[in-house]
């Protein structure tokens, strides 16, 4: 049996351009597992596999690799920075027990970091920090430091100090052993030497260490007391109270270097060992009730002696098929085993696994709790199904992913594109669970929706080059929704009476506007059996179908309160359908009078810009119907946040890029949805209409 203690299964995540393909690079030549280092803008390195990744230098999925450091194994997962690939961090952090969170030397703390450090904090994740690129134009290690605890509101334990900045980095001062590691200018991870501390920084060295101690032992009441008395504690007791720390997120461990330049990587994988938890010591999954999705209170220990529970976290099409991702919490999955997938009911029995090298693949026998693998080729396995041993049927905490808000309608050319697409969109869909599909009826055209304009192009790419299906792609178009500004009290009557049994039932009901995000609410008053109990489901059923479709331009309706709270029914005409088609035109005829309301998506958009093009950024975010939240001086240049409808976002990098010479950089997700000004929701629906008497 393998010792868990020994596992470290850890996510690499940041900003997009932070460095942390290359950073993995770095691991995977450290720990031996890659004997020449690729790099990201040559389009060779490692985990940046996909066509799409190489040519625009960015990852796009989470790839998984295996090695081992100090006779520990590490699972290391290198997910995307960009904003519109964040469901990809959000499904790894789910499966992972530690990160690493880079950050860039000159840039900080930048917007995707901020979101993927919350993702982080919801998944409770415990981290150690790497401020990257100390060696590039602007670098400042303590800047970064300070906007980790004004920005991420993060506490972080600084373990080394570099020595020189920019064109001068050389290596790193480790706090606790006062010993300067120094490398040479070959570029060689392991041409370094150990030397004494430079004399320009002891002092730094000493306030460093004491401050580091200091927080370290408030871990741990006895040495406090024993260090507040003067007693130095050793260095054993130091980590393990670090360690202590780190995986109850009081602290993270920060450390500091160039992976480029092969810098200071040493150090962040004896971190991983010395101060990131194993699989045994992360509390365990909680499992839920696979109906209400609750939680049952019983979760899913980490051992290899309890019953079989893993969760498929990722789906992915390569050359050798279908490989679903899995991480195993407890139990041991063997070759040929039979197992239950408790999402469909149904079994599957297990053929090739495999331990991933990004896509390289060694075969594997059997698997145990803590690991994380790959299976060849099964068959109704989707993201977030829990597969366990069939005897103990159970189901894992699912995962929540968020709604497209961009789309874009596509034609494929020919017949031949036609039947290719169908195919393609189905492994797609099964791969990226926040990009959807869907058919036009009226047109007839397909609708791929998705989470920005990168998103949908790289799957427009995707389409064309992996499976070679011709497409006519129209504009991106934004996913508004309707809501209502009034409250109605309103009745309705469906009778219908055509020889034999008639229908009848009449409704009395309240519509009223809602909380904001709480879709749509139902609740039923009737007394003394006016509307007998049995049909109140199918009024409400009758409601909730009609809220697909609003009456002002066809879109899905949000926050509505129905309250039903009289009516009449017939002792022989009545039935439930009856009650549901007079809820249907219930909706028809009250929600024109509530004052219905076109709402849009708004983004939180982030612009980093150079100083002397503000004024210009802001008056163009403005024009776009911005609105300004704050904004914040760095060294390289400003950061504007601001909130900015998604429809007037389209193409924003051109002209962001035409400002600002093209230093500019920006990135956004969605926030909430918000009343349409009158005018623009004039001519929402003035296109709608027009788009549907073409058709």
């Amino acid at each position: 049996m393998a010792d868990l203690s020994k596992y470290r299964n850890i996510g690499i995540f940041a900003h997009v351009d932070a460095g942390k393909t290359t950073t993995t690079e770095r691991i995977l030549k450290l720990t031996g597992q890659i004997h020449k280092t690729g790099e990201v803008h040559d389009g060779e390195s490692t985990t940046d596999f996909m066509e799409q990744e190489a040519e625009r230098g960015i990852t796009i999925q989470s790839a998984a690799v295996s090695c081992f450091w100090n006779d520990h194994r590490l699972n290391v997962i290198d997910t995307p920075g960009h904003v519109d690939f964040t469901v990809e961090v959000y499904r790894s952090l789910k499966v992972l027990d530690g990160g690493i969170g880079v950050f860039c030397g000159s840039g900080g703390v930048e917007p995707q970091s901020e979101t993927n450090w919350r993702y982080a904090n919801e998944s409770e994740v415990a981290r150690i920090i790497f401020v990257n690129k100390l060696d590039r134009m602007g670098a400042d290690f303590y800047r970064v430091v300070k906007q980790t605890q004004d920005v991420l509101a993060a506490n972080p334990l600084v373990m080394v100090l570099p020595i020189g900045i920019e064109d001068d980095f050389v290596g790193v001062v480790d706090l606790l052993s006062r010993k300067a590691y120094i490398w040479d200018d070959t570029g060689l991870p392991e041409n370094y030497e150990v030397q004494d501390v430079p004399a320009d920084m002891v002092d730094d060295v000493e306030a460093y260490r004491e401050e580091l101690i200091e927080t370290a032992v408030e871990q741990d009441d006895d040495l406090m007391e024993a260090y507040m008395e003067g007693e130095e504690p050793s260095l054993e007791d130091i980590k393990r109270c670090i360690r202590k720390g780190t995986r109850t997120m009081a602290f993270f461990p920060t450390y500091c270097g160039s992976a480029f330049k092969n810098k200071g990587v040493q150090l962040v994988l004896d971190a991983v060992v010395d101060y990131l938890p194993a699989p045994t010591e992360v509390d365990p999954q909680p499992l839920t009730d696979k109906d209400t999705g609750e939680p049952t209170g019983e979760v899913a220990t980490v051992s290899a002696d309890e019953p079989l529970r893993a969760l498929a976290f990722k789906i992915m099409d390569d050359r050798f098929g279908a490989l679903t991702f899995i991480r195993i919490y407890s139990g041991v999955m063997n070759k040929g085993d039979t197992i239950l997938n408790s999402a469909t009911g149904k079994t599957e029995r297990i053929g090739r696994m495999v331990e991933m090298q990004a896509d390289d693949r060694n075969e594997l026998t059997r698997a145990q709790a803590g690991d994380i693998i790959a299976v060849v080729g099964m068959k109704n396995v989707q993201t977030g199904h829990t597969l366990c041993d069939v005897k103990h049927e159970c189901t894992l905490e699912p995962m929540i992913f968020p709604e497209p808000v961009i789309s874009i309608a596509v034609t494929p050319k020919d017949k031949g594109s036609t039947e290719k697409m169908g195919i393609a969109i189905g492994k797609m869909v099964a791969e990226d669970p926040s990009f959807q599909v869907e058919t036009d009826e009226d047109s007839g055209e397909t609708i791929l929706k998705g989470m920005g304009e990168l998103h949908l192009d790289i799957k427009v790419d995707i389409l064309k080059r992996t499976y070679g299906v011709e497409l006519e792609v129209g504009q991106p178009q934004v996913a508004y929704r309707e809501t209502i500004t009034k409250e109605v009290e309103d009745s309705y009557t469906h009778k219908k009476q055509s020889g034999g049994s008639g229908q009848f039932g009449k409704i009395d009901y309240r519509i009223k506007p809602g909380e904001p995000n709480s879709g749509f609410t139902f609740t039923s008053s009737v007394v003394g059996g006016n509307v007998p109990k049995e049909f109140w489901p199918a009024v409400e059923k009758g409601f909730q179908m009609m809220m697909e479709e609003g009456v002002l331009a066809g879109f899905p309706v949000l926050d509505v309160e129905v309250e039903l709270f009289d009516g009449a029914f017939h002792a022989v005409d009545s039935s439930a359908i009856a009650f549901e088609i007079a809820a249907k035109g219930a909706f028809r005829q009250s929600i024109p009078k509530s004052g219905p309301q076109l709402l849009e998506p708004i983004m939180k958009v982030d612009v980093f810009t150079p100083e002397d093009h503000v004024g210009d950024v802001i008056g163009d975010l403005n024009r776009r119907r911005g609105m300004i939240k704050d904004q914040e001086a760095g060294v390289t240049g400003v950061r504007i946040k601001a909130d900015v409808p998604l429809s007037e976002m389209f193409g924003y990098i051109g002209s962001l890029r035409t400002m600002t010479s093209g230093r500019g950089q920006f990135s956004m997700e969605f926030a909430h949805y918000s009343a349409c000004p009158a005018n623009v929701a004039e001519e929402v629906i003035a296109e709608v209409k027009e788009l549907k008497a073409k058709k």
